[in-house]
């Protein structure tokens, strides 16, 4: 990059100690040249950019959507969350690679570009329309070589906590404070199928459809088991009709009322003799019609006497599901996972950092932080070795993704030097050896 040689630093402690500095030579993030892999292996990116309008011409243009949206999305899979950092990235060595095209020679998109495509290009009614359906795009690339044999769909919603005066932003009683409402939609194998701002003051379920029923079209095709997991917020009768038509299996909590109560009040004796340290679990199942439903409906009842309370806990199930009482709800308990999910996007993404003023501008952002988390999913579920495959999204990031590299220019190779502390070669040469493997696989049919 034309790095003019600088005169070394010198520390106190250790009169031998030289410091250098050479920012285009060295990165923070080798451990991006493994998703750009991943990228690759599925397809993702390239058909992605291909999805979005370009009005720009002439030739003053720097650089491809393509390389647009992959620095959108390696910036914040690598913890760069807004745009503060862009220009430092713009010569980082391993960022210019995964970006690709004019990059790898020069720099990366500026500051300004950046903000520019983010702001003035996704924006754009018919880009962002095209971004919210790219996440369920990217999963059905990567299910054509890991087809499901049965799908598990669980819808819930989440707070971004906002500052000042951001449009769109409220205040909510529930998580008592200023905010945005964002409603999402994973799949069993914590998939983020899609995603929704939406003001801070909606209700819980509010636009639920124009959340769900673009991933259910998508599935329709597929004649594999179809199962939905709510919480209390999407227990409404349009919901349970809506599912039915379209032959899902569900298990949806459902707020308690006095008729509910009643029909478990055999069961609210608490029991005799010393309680135990493990809690007492009695379960009922029955039907029920609330004046607002069509139908009876089966709901599942299941209360937990724990030892040192007075009063047990109690939780209802709204249900189309067959089976037993406990099973239901273990089955139900499983959306959990959605929460995990959540809370992984929060913590290794951070996307609720969602800073900008302009409603739009934060729905194109909360879209990138879904592309970034699923890439990220991705790699963890297709190319990690069983022994690392638990790790999280964040331990992922300062493991893996923040792996030194130093960059050597040949005449026809490019060769990154990386750091072999946390991932050693072996461990790194697995997860591509399981990459390459993935890439051989022949798509399924669409």
């Amino acid at each position: 990059m034309g790095e003019a040689r600088k005169e070394a630093l010198q520390v106190g402690f250790d009169g031998s100690v030289r410091l250098e500095f050479h920012g285009a030579k060295v990165s923070s993030d080798g451990g991006l040249l493994a998703y750009r892999d991943v990228d690759e292996a599925l397809d993702l990116t390239a058909p992605a950019a291909a999805a979005l309008t370009e009005w720009r011409t002439g030739t003053n243009i720097r650089h491809s959507m393509t390389a647009l949206l992959r620095q959108s999305i390696y910036s914040r899979l690598a913890g760069y969350d807004d745009l503060n950092d862009a220009q430092r990235l713009a010569v980082d060595p391993v960022l210019r690679q995964v970006v690709g095209g004019r990059a790898t020679q020069k720099e990366a998109a500026s500051t300004s570009q950046m903000a520019h495509f983010e702001t003035q290009v996704l924006t754009q009614a018919q880009n962002l329309a095209a971004l919210l359906d790219l996440p369920g795009q990217w999963i059905d690339q990567a299910q054509r070589r890991r087809p499901l044999d049965r799908l598990i769909l669980d819808l819930d919603s989440s707070v971004s906590q906002t500052h000042g005066r951001q449009e769109g932003s409220a205040y909510n009683g529930y998580f008592e404070c200023t905010c945005y409402h964002p409603l999402f939609c994973f799949n069993q194998h914590g998939d983020l199928e899609r995603a929704l701002l939406r003001n801070g003051n909606v209700a819980s379920a509010h636009d639920w459809r124009a959340v769900l029923e673009p991933v259910v079209a998508r599935y329709r095709p597929r004649n594999i088991k179809k199962l939905f997991r709510g919480d209390a917020g999407f227990a409404h009768p349009e919901v349970y009709t809506f599912l039915e038509a379209e032959g899902y299996l569900y298990a949806i909590r459902l707020p308690a009322n006095d008729v509910l109560q009643r029909e478990i009040g055999h069961l609210m004796t608490r029991p005799m003799g010393r309680p135990p340290a493990k809690p007492i679990v009695l379960f009922h199942d029955f039907h029920y019609r609330a004046a607002s439903w069509d139908q009876a409906r089966r709901v599942v009842a299941k209360v937990e006497w724990h030892q040192d309370e007075l009063f047990p806990r109690i939780g209802f199930i709204v249900t189309n599901l067959g089976g037993g009482a406990a099973r239901i709800t273990w089955f139900y308990n499983g959306r959990g996972t959605a929460e995990q999910c959540i809370k992984e996007g929060k913590l290794a993404l951070n996307w609720t950092r969602l800073s900008c003023h302009d409603f739009a501008d934060n729905q194109v952002r909360l879209q990138l932080f879904a592309l970034a988390y699923n890439l990220g999913n991705f790699l963890r579920r297709l190319a990690l070795p069983t022994a690392v495959k638990h790790w999280t999204l964040t331990t992922l990031r300062d493991k893996l993704i923040k792996i030194g590299a130093k960059v050597v220019h040949h005449a026809r190779r490019v060769v990154f030097q990386l750091a072999e502390v946390a991932i050693p070669r072996p461990l790194f040469a697995a997860i591509l050896r399981r990459i390459e493997r993935l890439r051989r696989l022949a798509p399924a049919p669409t």
